[in-house]
């Protein structure tokens, strides 16, 4: 988890601490992996809008289910930094839900993120997988925080899930980017198929956790 791969360097001094006594087994995290892959209130083909909020959404139905959680980040190099690299899409950076894994004693993040993986990877991988050229950054974050900020990222300074942000994730599950130029023509339009949304991620936060 420490270092460099191919094209991607953890960066340390953002991120937040993984600890060893709340990790899952590979098998766990496989399991949670297919379950949201296979989820029809995620629209992973839709990889270009509302990452944030499907890594949320995610996030928030793992603690209702006391499963471990974080998020991982990757920036492209010249998003992060000013310097040369690029993500994929043209993409200045991604996030994803991610869970501990403890393999022979040593803690990986694995990435719930089937917009990119066909499967589940450790962060690692998942970054390098989406940097198109050298070099890009990755950042683990509890789950709770929804976004860095827009003027100068530090490690301490997210915001952390709200209700204006929870708000966002229903309209983000729903198809609708809440917060572009056009979003709120698109929430008035689409109304009933935000509250759908909500009453049905609901459901799953409620009904009892799928992984007992």
């Amino acid at each position: 988890m420490y270092g460099q791969d191919e094209k991607t360097y953890f960066e340390y001094d953002l991120s937040d601490d993984v600890y060893l006594n709340n990790a899952l087994t590979l098998s766990q995290a496989n399991a949670i992996f297919q379950f949201f892959q296979h989820h029809w209130l995620f629209k992973w083909a839709d990889a270009h809008n509302d990452c944030e909020d499907r890594a949320n959404a995610i996030c928030i139905l793992l603690d209702q289910w006391n499963i471990p959680n974080y998020k991982g980040w990757v920036f492209s190099g010249y998003f992060l930094k000013g310097d040369q690299g690029t993500l994929i899409n043209a993409w200045n950076y991604h996030v994803a839900a991610a869970v501990p894994v403890n393999i022979d004693n040593i803690i990986y993040l694995f990435m719930i993120d089937p917009a990119t993986l066909s499967q589940t990877e450790t962060i690692g991988y998942w970054a390098n997988n989406v940097t198109e050229f050298p070099y890009s950054y990755y950042v683990i974050k509890y789950g709770n925080y929804y976004i860095f900020p827009a003027e100068f990222i530090q490690r301490d300074n997210w915001h952390r899930r709200d209700q204006e942000n929870s708000r966002w994730t229903i309209e983000g599950l729903a198809g609708i980017n809440g917060v572009a130029p056009d979003g709120e023509y698109h929430i008035n339009v689409n109304r009933k198929t935000i509250e759908r949304t909500r009453i049905e991620f609901n459901k799953l936060k409620y009904g009892g956790s799928p992984f007992r």
